[in-house]
């Protein structure tokens, strides 16, 4: 199995959704960085459940512990583990779902290549497995921001039918997302997102999204062409996010309906002297490298496989049967999602900023 992501900067997640602990292993943190589980904190606090009615109600503080790579509040160059203990465990809730593989969830994959799995709450398959990649990636945000004034913002910009305007030129801040419930800063559609998560909630289903996430204050270069451009490597992290379905980077499938001429980014000197573009439908992208300007793209989720509404299937045997999933399960993860998807693009920047680093030595 693959649990490891990274060249240089090497993050590798342990644990399951229901065992004793998940956590990080990290694996190429430059020494000397100011580091305590309070700079880690504040991105786990806002994945965890429990936050809201729009949320699985699991009671789970969260609390990362560093176990190692840290000393006098200083990193030591070594590897860095990252441990949160999972208190509230209920297995029990999962076992008729034993034998019934839930529809379009990773239960009948996991088993028929693994020969097992850990059928309670999903094991590895479960988000819950995100709060080491979580953990990890705040550690690459204060890097970052430390060395670029790198600031990286994600937010709800869509849910089921209802989308939010274009905020990616208005500079928003984390305060500003999670100012309601949905994480989305357009309040009016906000509103309509909240009334659809609850209603859908309250029949026992579920409801998709669609997240925006802009990184700003990227050094030009990064991105390893031809098979590691940085699309590339952002999509291919943002797709390993459990309940991903679509990426696209600036103008992504819109893209394709426009011609060269309204597509195309002139470029021009910028108020700070450096030489920038006036648009951006490349996303801070062209041929694989990062352009200085910002990085733009979307993730599409879907609704969540584990719903409590009653749904005809099949045990493993064949048997008909009809479902109707126990637990506690978000009717939409894109309101915890934003801490995921900007801790993912910490630790590909991260690692390509060290790649470049380690060329130019």
């Amino acid at each position: 199995m693959s649990s490891t992501i990274g060249t240089l900067y090497k993050v590798s997640t342990f644990g399951e959704s229901h065992g004793k602990a998940v956590g990080a292993i990290v694996d190429g943190c430059p020494a000397n960085l100011q580091l305590s589980e309070d700079d880690i904190q504040p991105q786990l606090t806002r994945r965890r459940p429990g936050q809201s009615d729009m949320t699985t109600p699991r009671d789970e503080a969260d609390r990362v512990i560093i176990l190692s790579g840290v000393e006098n509040g200083k990193t030591l160059g070594t590897p860095i583990g990252l441990m949160v203990n999972n208190k509230d465990q209920r297995p029990g809730d999962y076992g008729e779902m034993s034998n019934v593989p839930r529809p379009s969830h990773a239960d009948f994959t996991y088993q028929m290549k693994y020969g097992n799995r850990a059928a309670s709450g999903g094991g590895r398959s479960s988000a819950r497995e995100t709060i080491g990649r979580v953990a990890a990636g705040a550690i690459a945000e204060k890097w970052l921001f430390e060395q670029f004034g790198t600031k990286i913002t994600s937010w709800v910009s869509s849910v089921g039918e209802f989308d939010a305007r274009d905020m990616t030129s208005e500079g928003l801040t984390r305060e500003q997302i999670d100012a309601n419930i949905i994480r989305c800063p357009d309040e009016a559609a906000a509103a309509k997102m909240i009334e659809l998560v609850t209603a859908t909630r309250d029949r026992k289903d579920s409801v998709g999204g669609i997240l925006t996430c802009v990184a700003e204050n990227i050094p030009v270069g990064l991105g390893e062409p031809v098979f590691e451009r940085m699309e590339a490597k952002l999509g291919q992290a943002m797709l390993s996010i459990p309940a991903t379905k679509g990426f696209e980077l600036g103008s992504g499938f819109a893209g394709a309906r426009m011609f060269g001429s309204q597509h195309n980014d002139p470029f021009e000197m910028k108020a700070d002297g450096r030489l920038g573009t006036s648009t951006n439908f490349s996303g801070g992208v062209q041929g694989g490298i990062s352009n200085g300007e910002p990085l733009v793209f979307r993730i599409a989720f879907k609704p969540p496989a584990t719903i409590g509404m009653a749904q005809q299937t099949s045990t493993f045997e064949g048997e008909s049967t009809v479902l109707e999933a126990k637990g506690r399960h978000d009717p939409c993860v894109v309101p915890r999602a934003v801490p995921i998807v900007e801790t993912m693009t910490a630790l590909v920047l991260m690692d390509f900023v060290l790649r470049q680093a380690y060329r130019k030595a």
